[in-house]
């Protein structure tokens, strides 16, 4: 866990930024008492938004874009993944009756 101003001072972020970063849901940190409190997730997308900001020079109206895409494929990934937890559990025939079906659906495209 991060607080808001180890993330102001990790990221060298300026408080008015962070705070409208917050207020703009593009980080969730958890208010816990007086303090802002910024789990794995909000680190690493603070990691992220900076990258898009300064290094790629991203504009502030595309931000949202690009993080809503990306949580978007994210949960396209963790979808299939659940989707192939499930595939590794059907029996043989079953399984290989499903490939080729699906195979087949793939060569019509």
């Amino acid at each position: 866990m991060m607080t808001f101003d180890e993330a102001l001072s990790s990221y060298a972020i300026a408080r008015e930024e962070l705070t409208a970063w917050i207020d703009q849901s593009w980080v969730r940190p958890v208010l816990t008492g007086d303090v802002w409190q910024f789990d794995d997730v909000d680190i690493a997308r603070l990691e992220l938004i900076c990258e898009l900001r300064r290094d790629l020079e991203v504009n502030e109206e595309a931000v949202p874009v690009v993080l809503s895409l990306l949580d978007q494929l994210y949960a396209a990934r963790n979808m299939l993944r659940h989707v192939r937890d499930v595939l590794a559990q059907l029996p043989d025939p079953a399984l290989a009756d499903l490939l080729a079906k699906l195979e087949a659906e793939l060569n019509k495209s």
